[in-house]
């Protein structure tokens, strides 16, 4: 079983940028498809990025396309998304996840995002 911890959340101006951090640990990282969620106040969660446990093959929600950019390193065990261009829309709480297959089965504890107008 892996542990998740996220961290790298804060407060932004717009058109700013952050860059969140996904800590694995207690399980095998590179065998783990990745992503990064993020939920709304008063929104379902949602998919923001993916990044394949191999090939590093990343898909992006419509949203953020050519704003984030998601990466890993599994000598680090740790998963990253890249935020620029940030808007209002983008404030949620951001969670990492990892998945066996396309089952995301653990989950880390958040880190919230804040963008200011």
């Amino acid at each position: 079983q892996v542990q998740l911890v996220e961290s790298g959340g804060g407060l932004v101006q717009a058109g700013g940028s952050l860059r969140l951090s996904c800590a694995a640990s207690g399980g095998t990282f590179s065998s783990y498809n990745m992503g990064w969620f993020r939920q709304a106040p008063g929104k379902e969660r949602e998919s923001v990025a993916r990044i394949t446990r191999f090939s590093g093959t990343t898909t992006y929600a419509d949203s953020v396309k050519g704003r984030f950019t998601i990466s890993r390193d599994n000598a680090e065990n740790t998963v990253y998304l890249e935020m620029s261009g940030l808007k209002p829309g983008d404030t949620a709480v951001y969670y990492c996840a990892a998945a066996i297959g396309s089952q995301y089965r653990y989950w880390g504890q958040g880190t919230p995002v804040t963008v200011s107008s």
